[in-house]
C-alpha cells in the first residue's frame, strides 16, 4: 500500500458478504482510497477486478504482526470481522486511525470501550454499533426517546426474512446463541435473561403486521441503557416465518439446542440456513418507547423501519458513518452510532429503499408494560 497523507480506507473482510457492499459504495465516493482487505489476496483481487479500479486489493491477517508503517496512510479502518481481543482496534487507534466496527458481539464491545483513553490521546474515534441490529435498532430507540419527555424504558424488535442472504458468521452467531444467557437492564439493575425466551408481540406496521418476538443478546441493549440514561432497555427477534421462530424458541427449551454445540451438526445447520429461500427478503425493525409525553402525560412513542436485504442495509449504514468521520471532524474517543448522530442523517445517505414512520400516542396511567 502506498505512502501518503492519511485519506485511505481499509474494510478488514472487504471481499465477504457485508464487506463488498460497503466497499462499492465507499469506492463510488472515494475511488481509488478503498481497500478490500482479507487474508485472501486472490479473493481480494477477483472481487476488486468487478469494481473497475476503484476498490484496491489488500492482504492483510488481523492475528498477524503487521509493520510500524502499515496506518500511516489509513485514515479510517471498518472490520466486518469478529475478534477475540482489541490489539488490532488499538493498533489502529495509536496511529491516530479512525475506526468502526459492525460487531454485534456485546462483551467484545465492552472490551472497545475499555480503548476511550487511547483513542482520545492519539486523535482517533472508534464508532461502534454500525449495521442494523445494532445500528439502525440504535437510532430507532433515539428517536422513540426524543419523541418524549422522560422515557422509562425502550423495547426493540427486529425481524429478518428468510428468504434474504444472510452471511455465514451471521448464521454462526445466530446458531451460537440459540440457547445463551445474556444480561439485560431493567430498572436501572442488571439482570438475567435468555435468548428465544419471554416472547412478545410487536406490530411492525403496514405489509407486516404483528409478530412473536422473542429475547436475543444485542448488544444494543446493553449499550441504550447508557447511552440514553433509560432504566430498562429489551431487544427482541423474530423470524418473517412465525412457524420458523417458533420452532426455534422450542428448540431453545429441549435437548435440540445441545445438538447445535457439536461441531459437525453446527456446520450443517450454517450450511442449510445459509441455503435457506423459502421466505422473503424483506426486514422490520421497531422501536417502542413508554414514558410520559413533554405534557406530563404517559405516553408511547413508536418509530418504525421496514426495507429488504438486510446485509445492503448494514452496509449502508456502514457506508454514512464513514463518510461521517471521513469529511467531517469527529470527537477522539469511543462512542456507540447513537452519541454522535442520528436516523435522519443516516438515511440521507443512498442506498436500499428504506421505510421509516414515527407515532406518538397517550397511554392510560394503567398500560404500562415491563420489559
Amino acid at each position: 500500500m502506498e505512502m501518503h497523507a492519511k485519506e485511505e480506507i481499509v474494510v478488514i473482510g472487504g471481499y465477504g458478504h457485508v464487506g463488498r457492499n460497503i466497499c462499492r459504495i465507499l469506492g463510488e465516493r472515494y475511488p481509488g482510497m478503498v481497500f478490500a482487505a482479507g487474508r485472501s489476496r486472490e479473493r481480494a483481487e477477483r472481487f476488486c477486478q468487478s469494481a473497475g479500479g476503484k476498490i484496491r486489493p489488500l492482504e492483510i491477517d488481523i492475528r498477524n504482526p503487521r509493520p510500524p508503517a502499515m496506518f500511516d496512510g489509513v485514515k479510517l479502518v471498518i472490520m466486518c470481522l469478529d475478534q477475540a481481543d482489541t490489539g488490532f482496534v488499538r493498533e489502529c487507534l495509536r496511529a491516530g486511525t479512525h475506526y468502526i466496527d459492525i460487531s454485534a458481539n456485546g462483551s467484545f464491545l465492552r472490551q472497545v470501550e475499555q480503548c476511550r483513553e487511547e483513542a482520545e490521546a492519539y486523535g482517533a474515534t472508534a464508532l461502534l454499533s454500525v449495521g442494523l441490529a445494532p445500528g439502525l435498532t440504535n437510532l430507532l430507540a433515539l428517536e422513540a426517546h426524543r419523541m418524549l419527555g422522560e422515557t422509562d424504558e425502550i423495547d426493540l424488535a427486529i425481524m429478518l426474512g428468510l428468504g434474504d442472504a444472510h452471511g455465514e458468521a451471521a448464521i454462526e452467531w445466530m446458531a451460537d446463541n440459540l440457547g445463551a444467557r445474556f444480561d439485560i437492564t431493567r430498572n436501572g439493575k442488571q439482570v438475567e435473561a435468555q435468548s428465544f425466551a419471554d416472547g412478545k408481540t410487536f406490530d411492525f406496521g403496514a405489509d407486516i403486521g404483528s409478530r412473536q418476538a422473542y429475547r436475543f443478546p444485542f448488544s444494543d441493549q446493553q449499550s441504550l441503557s447508557r447511552t440514553l440514561n433509560v432504566a430498562s432497555v429489551a431487544t427482541r427477534f423474530c423470524l418473517d416465518s412465525p412457524i420458523v421462530t417458533r420452532l426455534l424458541a422450542g428448540a431453545r427449551r429441549t435437548w435440540a439446542v445441545r445438538l447445535l454445540q457439536r461441531g459437525w451438526l453446527r456446520k450443517r445447520l450454517i450450511r442449510s440456513l445459509g441455503a435457506l429461500r423459502f421466505g422473503g427478503d424483506r426486514f422490520a425493525v421497531k422501536a417502542e418507547a413508554r414514558g410520559r409525553s413533554r405534557e406530563g402525560k404517559p405516553a408511547l412513542a413508536e418509530c418504525f423501519l421496514q426495507g429488504r436485504d438486510q446485509s445492503a442495509a448494514t452496509a449502508r449504514v456502514a457506508a454514512a458513518a464513514a463518510a461521517m468521520l471521513v469529511d467531517s471532524p469527529s470527537p477522539a474517543g469511543v462512542y456507540h452510532i447513537d452519541q454522535l448522530t442520528d436516523m435522519a442523517s443516516m438515511l440521507k445517505e443512498p442506498g436500499p429503499d428504506i421505510e421509516y414512520d414515527l407515532r406518538l400516542s397517550e397511554l392510560a396511567p394503567e398500560g404500562r408494560e415491563a420489559c
